[in-house]
């Protein structure tokens, strides 16, 4: 039978406290405290933050790669680039290929291997001539105070063997092609005029590969 030490009353065996006085008996051990332990198998908070933190770490890395290499691809393609401008002719060189605009309708009707309709305008920024490898496109737009039934009539003796020739009231459409060429004419009225858009590809791209 044990006693407490202070005031002397009997003490249950092992008691850590006098049920009397409160006083702590000698040889009693504060608990040590306990830690609520994951149940098996789940999943640590720490653990998936670290994961969440490294994939995040790698987009910013990869974007800032990224960005760093278009820089640089514009950089070298702006430096070895060249504009001319001659009389509101402009001409750009770049690595990959040239592009031309002209106001001139001569030399916009060479660039897209038609004649012109006699007496027809550029349209100022229409024109384009670019050449990229073994491709050549080339466009333009024109205008004529003719009615759009007579300029469409001009376009058909200059292309007899055209795929498409269709028309839609006043709207026409005159497409042909071959291995190496597409070239297409779409004449119709805009503002009181009439107006005519011709565009043509060549290359490998519009019929597979071209012949020697």
């Amino acid at each position: 039978m044990a006693f407490c030490n202070s005031c002397g009353a009997t003490l249950d065996s092992g008691a850590k406290f006098c049920n009397k006085c409160g006083t702590t008996q000698p040889g009693a051990t504060a608990g040590a405290p306990t830690f609520p332990t994951p149940a098996p198998g789940a999943p640590q908070k720490s653990s998936a933050l670290k994961i969440i933190l490294i994939v995040v770490a790698v987009i910013v890395v990869f974007g800032i790669l990224a960005i760093g290499a278009f820089s640089f691809l514009a950089y070298r393609i702006a430096r070895h680039s060249r504009i001319h401008n001659e009389n509101g002719n402009v001409r750009v060189e770049t690595p990959f290929g040239t592009v031309n605009t002209t106001t001139d309708p001569n030399e916009a009707a060479r660039n897209l291997g038609i004649d012109s309709y006699p007496g027809a305008e550029v349209v100022k920024g229409t024109t384009s001539d670019m050449t990229m490898g073994n491709m050549h496109t080339a466009s333009a737009d024109f205008e004529t105070s003719d009615p759009v039934a007579t300029v469409a009539e001009f376009y058909k003796s200059k292309v007899p063997n055209a795929n498409v020739v269709s028309s839609t009231g006043d709207h026409y459409a005159i497409i042909s092609t071959d291995k190496k060429n597409m070239l297409t004419i779409n004449i119709e009225p805009k503002n009181g005029r009439t107006r005519i858009h011709i565009s043509k590809i060549s290359g490998k791209m519009v019929g597979g590969d071209s012949e020697n």
